[in-house]
C-alpha cells in the first residue's frame, strides 16, 4: 500500500496537488482515499461535493474524508478527559471551562492521524493520499509519537506504580482525585497507536511531498521542513513547485514576474537537488472537481509516475569502520552551528533548531564512545571509536 503525504506553507496549493494525486491514482485503478489532517478542511471545496466523516465515494475507486474530530475525540481520549475533568471539578472550575481546557490544542490533527492509522491497517485501500495541515503544525505532529515514547519510557511506567501505591494518601495530600488504571491503560493505548502511525510514515512505502510556490519566504521554509523531516526519518520524494507564471506575452507587469520567478526556480533546483521537483502553471482559478483535478496532476508530473517512491539509502545509516563507526544521518541544508550533540547512555541527542530527536544507537555502536563529528554533503556524520575490549 502507497502512502503520500503533501504538506506545505498555508495557501501554496498543497490541497489540490493532494486531491489531484489521489484523482491520478483512482483513474489508475487503485482503490483509493484522500484524507485530510488540516482542521480547515478544504477537500470538499476542492472536490466540489460535500464531504461526510467517512469515505465519500466521489468517483470510481476514489474516495475522500475529513475526519469528524469530535467522534474520533470521543473514541481516543473520552477516558482521559474524563480524569482531567473530575479534577478540575474538584478544583472549583466551571464545567463548561473545564471542557474546553481538557482538549490539547493539535488534538485534531492527532486523532485525524490515528483514523490514519486505522485505515492503513484496514487492508482496504491501496493508495491512501493525506492532505496535510500546514508545515509548522505538521512537523510537531509528527515529532509527537517519539517525544510521547521517551515520556511513556522514563517517567510513565515509574508515575504509575506511584500512583497505584499511594493513591489514597496522594489524594487527600493534593485534595483531587488521582488517576485510576484505566486511565493509564487509556494512555498507553494512545501511545502504541502513536508509535504504530510513526512506524507507518516511515516505512518504505510512504513519503512526503513538499509543495511551494516560487517566493522567498515560502522556499525558505519547505527548505527547513525538509531538514526537520529528515530528523524524525520521513522521508520525503519530491518536490511541486506550484502556480508558476507562463513564459511569453508582452505584458511588462507580468514579465517581470516571470523573471523573478525564474530565479526563485533556480534556487528550488539547487536546493533540492537529487529530488524530482514537478511544476504546475498558474491558473486564473483553483482546479475543482474530479476532471479538473486529474487534469492537475498530469500538467504537474508530465510523464512521471505520481505514486512511485524515491528509492535510495535511508535517512540514517551506519558504517564500520577500523578504529569504530560512523553513523551518517540526513540533515539537509543544517549547519554545524545549528546541530547540538549529547550522549546519554546508549542513546544520543540530536538537536536542531528548536526541534529535538532522541536515538536509540545501534547495538554496533551503543558501547562505543563519540570520537568527533562534522556535516558534510547534506548529512551529519558521527564518528565512534571502540573502547578496550570492543572490536569494530
Amino acid at each position: 500500500m502507497r502512502i503520500i503525504l503533501f504538506t506545505g506553507k498555508g495557501g501554496v496549493g498543497k490541497t489540490t496537488a493532494a486531491a489531484g494525486t489521489a484523482t491520478t491514482a483512482a483513474l489508475r485503478g487503485k482503490r483509493t482515499l484522500i484524507l485530510s489532517t488540516d482542521a480547515a478542511h478544504s477537500l470538499a471545496d476542492a472536490f466540489g461535493v460535500p464531504i461526510a466523516g467517512e469515505p465519500t465515494e466521489v468517483q470510481t475507486n476514489l474516495f475522500v474524508q475529513q475526519v469528524d474530530a469530535q467522534r474520533r475525540f470521543e473514541r481516543s481520549w473520552a477516558e482521559i478527559q474524563g480524569y482531567l475533568l473530575s479534577v478540575l471539578d474538584a478544583a472549583g472550575v466551571d464545567p463548561i471551562t473545564a471542557e474546553e481546557l481538557t482538549v490539547i490544542p493539535g488534538a485534531e490533527e492527532v486523532l485525524a492521524l490515528l483514523e490514519l492509522r486505522t485505515h492503513a491497517t484496514s487492508g482496504q485501500w491501496d493508495v491512501i493520499v493525506v492532505d496535510c495541515a500546514p508545515t509548522a503544525e505538521t512537523l510537531r505532529l509528527l515529532a509527537l509519537p517519539e517525544a510521547l515514547g521517551w515520556y511513556m519510557d522514563r517517567v510513565f511506567p515509574m508515575e504509575r506504580r506511584i500512583v497505584k501505591a499511594l493513591r489514597p494518601v496522594l489524594a487527600r495530600a493534593a485534595g483531587v482525585p488521582m488517576p485510576h488504571d484505566s486511565v493509564f491503560d487509556a494512555v498507553e493505548r494512545l501511545h502504541r497507536d502513536l508509535e504504530e502511525v510513526h512506524q507507518i510514515l516511515t516505512g518504505q512505502d510512504a513519503s512526503v511531498r513538499l509543495v511551494l510556490t516560487p517566493e522567498a519566504v515560502v522556499v525558505a521554509e519547505a527548505r527547513r521542513s525538509f531538514t526537520t523531516l529528515s530528523l524524525f526519518g520521513y522521508r520525503v520524494d519530491g518536490v511541486i513547485a506550484n502556480r508558476v507564471f507562463p513564459d511569453g506575452g508582452a505584458d511588462a507587469w507580468r514579465q517581470r514576474w516571470v523573471e523573478a520567478q525564474k530565479q526563485i526556480l533556480a534556487e528550488v533546483e539547487q536546493s533540492f537537488a537529487g529530488l524530482p521537483i514537478w511544476r504546475s502553471s498558474y491558473r486564473p482559478s483553483e482546479p475543482v472537481g474530479v476532471a479538473e483535478l486529474a487534469a492537475f496532476a498530469t500538467e504537474t508530473y508530465g510523464g512521471d509516475d505520481p505514486l512511485a517512491a524515491l528509492v535510495g539509502r535511508g535517512p540514517m545509516t551506519v558504517r564500520r569502520t577500523k578504529a569504530g563507526g560512523t553513523l551518517r544521518f540526513d540533515l539537509p541544508f543544517a549547519v554545524r552551528s545549528d546541530i547540538d550533540l549529547a550522549r546519554h547512555g546508549d542513546e544520543l541527542v540530536v538537536t536542531v533548531g528548536s526541534y529535538r530527536r532522541v536515538l536509540a544507537l545501534p547495538t554496533a555502536l551503543a558501547k562505543q564512545t563519540v570520537s568527533g563529528a562534522r556535516v558534510e554533503d547534506g548529512s551529519l556524520q558521527i564518528r565512534f571509536k571502540a573502547t578496550s575490549g570492543d572490536t569494530a
